[in-house]
């Protein structure tokens, strides 16, 4: 085989925008993520790739509940759930009262609801 030959057929082609006014371009380009902002997206959805933590928020969305009555629901143990509570706190997706002796847990806000709901419908839409 010539060397010259796979040389030639590999050769990157430049990529020119194809007519896209130059405006435009820079429209798109004051839309788009910043890095750091894109780094606190992809942590936040990274967070919600365990399962438990959404088995978590699943019912959460229903109801505030108390660590106990969640790791009751959920068949884990109380530690399991605090130690992702804590970690859901932290991103700002649970909030807590305590009442008493116990502490209730309850999604943050309406934003975290909606998300939510929004992944469970998606997931629920057939093609």
């Amino acid at each position: 085989m010539n060397i010259s030959y796979l040389e030639e057929k590999t050769k990157l082609i430049p990529c020119t925008p194809h007519n896209i006014e130059s405006e435009l371009i820079e429209t798109f380009k004051a839309q788009i993520l910043s890095n750091d902002k894109a780094q606190r997206m992809a942590e936040f959805f990274s967070l919600l790739g365990d399962s438990n933590r959404l088995r978590i928020l699943s019912v959460l969305a229903q109801q505030e509940l108390c660590v106990c009555d969640l790791a009751a629901t959920l068949d884990m143990s109380e530690s399991a759930v605090s130690h992702q509570l804590r970690t859901l706190k932290v991103m700002r997706l649970v909030a807590y009262q305590k009442r008493g002796r116990k502490v209730f847990y309850r999604l943050l806000d309406h934003h975290v609801l909606e998300l939510y709901r929004s992944v469970a419908e998606h997931l629920e839409e057939t093609d």
